[in-house]
C-alpha cells in the first residue's frame, strides 16, 4: 500500500496500545499514513506490556497519541470534528470470554456504550469507512463444520460474544439509518509477538519455558483456528482500499483448526522442551471449536491468512524469550 492512497485526514486507530492495534499502527505508519492512536490505557491483562506498546508507538514519526476514554461521548465527538477523520479502525474493547462472565458491567460500558459513541461521532462527521473488530465467538458453541459469515450467530455463550454480535447489529442499523459504511472483522484467535498474556499460546509458551504445568480446559480437546497477527493486520489494511457500499462481515482466519494437544506438540518441538499438562473441564463461556470459512475473505480481498502455526509459534517464542529474558535466566527445573 503506497502513500498515494492516503486522504488528507489521519487514520484513527482505537485501542492503539492493544495487541492488534499496536501492530496495525506500525503497519500503517510504515506504509506512509499519518495515524492518530487512541487508548485509555486501562483494562489490560498486563498494564506493563500495554504501556510498553504505547511508548514504542509514541516514538514513531507520523503517530499522534491520544489518551481518552471513549465512554465520554462529548470528548469523542469533539475529537472527530477537530481531526475530520475519514477512515476509522476500531479495535478498542474489553476482551476475553471468561472475564465477561465475571464483570458484565465493564463489558457493557467498554463494548456497547463506547461503540454507540463511536457510531454517533462517525455519523456527525460522515466518515467514509468504519472497520471494527468483531469475534469468532459470535458463532457460539458449534462442535463441527466451518463457520461461514451467514451461519447462525445469535446464540452466544458469553457476554463478550453477545457484545460483539450487538456491535454488528448496531453497525447495520447505523448504515440503514445514516449511511455509515462499515466492515466488521470476526477475528479467529489472533496470536503473535506483543500479544495478550491471557491467550493460550502466550501462557503455554511461558509455562513450557519455565517448567510450569499447562492448564488444558476441556481436557485439551478444544480446536482453534489460530491467526498470526501479521495476517490479521494485512486484512485490516486491505480493507482500507476495499470499502463496501453498506455493511459487511468478514471472517479473519486461516481455515485450519488445530486441537490444543497438537498445538502443544508443535510448541515442544519449537522450544525443544517438554510440557507438563494439567487436564481440566470446560470453563463457562468457552467454545469447543472455531473454524473459519474463508471463501468470502478470498472473494472480497483476494487473501487468506497464510502463516503456518509452527512458523507463527517460532516467531512468537523468539519475541517472548527476548521480552521476558530476565524471567528466563534461571527457569524452574522441568519435570521429565
Amino acid at each position: 500500500m503506497s502513500s498515494s492512497t492516503q486522504s488528507s485526514a489521519p487514520i484513527l486507530v482505537t485501542g492503539a496500545a492493544g495487541f492488534i492495534g499496536f501492530h496495525t499502527v506500525q503497519r500503517l505508519l510504515a506504509s506512509g499514513f499519518e495515524v492518530d492512536g487512541l487508548d485509555n490505557l486501562s483494562g489490560s491483562a498486563d498494564p506493563r506490556l500495554q504501556l510498553a506498546r504505547w511508548q514504542k508507538l509514541a516514538n514513531l514519526p507520523g503517530f499522534r497519541p491520544i489518551q481518552m476514554d471513549m465512554a465520554d461521548g462529548e470528548a469523542l465527538s469533539a475529537l472527530f470534528h477537530d481531526r475530520e477523520y475519514r477512515q476509522v479502525i476500531h479495535l478498542a474493547a474489553r476482551v476475553g470470554v471468561r472475564d465477561s462472565v465475571r464483570y458484565p458491567h465493564d463489558y457493557l460500558q467498554s463494548n456497547l456504550r463506547v461503540f454507540l459513541n463511536l457510531l454517533e461521532a462517525s455519523r456527525e462527521v460522515s466518515i467514509q469507512h468504519l472497520i471494527y473488530a468483531s469475534s469468532s465467538s459470535v458463532y457460539g458453541a458449534r462442535v463441527a463444520g466451518f463457520f461461514a459469515e451467514d451461519s447462525v450467530s445469535d446464540q452466544p455463550v458469553s457476554f463478550y460474544a453477545a457484545t460483539k454480535k450487538t456491535n454488528e447489529l448496531m453497525a447495520h442499523a447505523w448504515s440503514e439509518l445514516h449511511g455509515i459504511v462499515s466492515t466488521g472483522l470476526r477475528f479467529f484467535t489472533v496470536y503473535g509477538p506483543w500479544g495478550r498474556p491471557d491467550m493460550a499460546i502466550y501462557r503455554f509458551v511461558g509455562s513450557i519455558l519455565k517448567g510450569e504445568p499447562i492448564r488444558l480446559y476441556n481436557h485439551g480437546q478444544m480446536r482453534r483456528d489460530f491467526t498470526f497477527v501479521d495476517d490479521a493486520v494485512e486484512v485490516i489494511t486491505r480493507c482500507l482500499t476495499a470499502a463496501p457500499t453498506g455493511t459487511r462481515i468478514l471472517n479473519v482466519g486461516g481455515g485450519r483448526p488445530v486441537e490444543l494437544g497438537e498445538m502443544i506438540t508443535i510448541m515442544e518441538q519449537v522450544l525443544d522442551k517438554p510440557a507438563t499438562k494439567e487436564m481440566l473441564p470446560m470453563q463457562p463461556g468457552d467454545v469447543p471449536l472455531t473454524a473459519a470459512d474463508t471463501r468470502r475473505l478470498r472473494e472480497v480481498l483476494n487473501y487468506v491468512p497464510p502463516t503456518d502455526l509452527a512458523d507463527g509459534i517460532r516467531k512468537f517464542a523468539d519475541w517472548y524469550k527476548e521480552y521476558h529474558a530476565a524471567e528466563l535466566v534461571f527457569p524452574s527445573t522441568i519435570k521429565q
